[in-house]
């Protein structure tokens, strides 16, 4: 079975969105899970976390950015063509209940898999303020998107090009701090985002939810290549989680972690470019 590519487009740079036609998967997808595609039988597998979907149209929406030879191909896929694989949902949907107010704090391309948790927060009842950050203005994804979805929505910008000028844990602290009840946050990013997250939100007692994209192979818990810490026990992230309480994650071994294969993406890379330039 092949998963034809209904839409692809670019909305930021080196940032791509992708429409699969995917209805099983459609029709399953909750707020808070992934897929695993391969593009062809050479390929490796990279888990997505969702980003949209519609079961009526019966199409998942995935948002990317270029970072390895496998995502590069990915980005120069088009409309019409078509995955080899799309395997999901995998994971737990995120806890989603009516819980009063909730800050959902996405970073860069985090920013995705944020989006359909503010929705699925919102549909349960839920006073939603969406704090979303990029480097700069330009790198900033799903504004509008998430505007609409939000009760309240925040910007911030590293280079203070749009919104606030510093991080999105500025602006959460700052409503941490205007006393405003909050029930719940979660945070999606980079794992140094999450980390400092965690540690800001730490003094004032507040429910901490953050989504772990670790390294990452089959997806059903019996590699074992996604085990984190988590208060201090062994989970695989894509059957216990990918959400966890962030007070207890070891971000460091996470870090860590991710951190093992850069000398062999590298090579990756480079023998994909001269493969590219020699037309072969």
């Amino acid at each position: 079975m092949s998963y034809t590519i209904l839409e692809k487009k670019q909305i930021a740079p080196q940032v791509h969105l992708m429409k699969v036609l995917a209805p099983d998967v459609a029709k399953a997808a909750k707020a808070g899970q992934f897929i695993i595609l391969r593009i062809d039988e050479t390929s490796e597998r990279i888990p997505l976390t969702i980003a949209d979907f519609d079961a009526d149209e019966g199409y998942v929406t995935i948002i990317f950015q270029e970072m390895g030879k496998t995502t590069k191909q990915l980005a120069q896929m088009t409309d019409r063509d078509v995955l080899l694989d799309f395997v999901g949902p995998l994971g737990k949907p995120a806890d989603v209940r009516k819980l009063g107010t909730v800050i959902l704090v996405g970073g860069g391309v985090g920013i995705a898999p944020v989006y359909p948790q503010v929705k699925a927060y919102r549909d349960a009842g839920n006073k939603v303020i969406s704090v979303i950050g990029a480097r700069n203005k330009d790198l900033l994804i799903l504004e509008d998107e998430m505007q609409a979805a939000s009760d309240e929505l925040y910007i911030a910008t590293d280079d203070g090009s749009k919104g606030h000028h510093g991080f999105v844990t500025d602006v959460a602290k700052k409503i941490l701090d205007s006393g405003e009840k909050i029930a719940r946050i979660v945070v999606i990013g980079p794992p140094i985002l999450m980390k400092v997250a965690a540690g800001m939100t730490a003094p004032y007692g507040v429910e901490t939810i953050v989504s772990l994209n670790p390294i990452m192979i089959d997806g059903t818990g019996m590699c074992g290549g996604c085990r984190v810490s988590v208060g201090g026990e062994t989970k695989f992230a894509c059957v216990d989680g990918p959400e966890f309480d962030a007070h207890k994650v070891d971000f460091n071994l996470l870090m860590s972690r991710l951190g093992l294969y850069r000398p062999e993406e590298a090579q990756c890379q480079e023998n994909h470019q001269c493969t590219c330039r020699s037309g072969n």
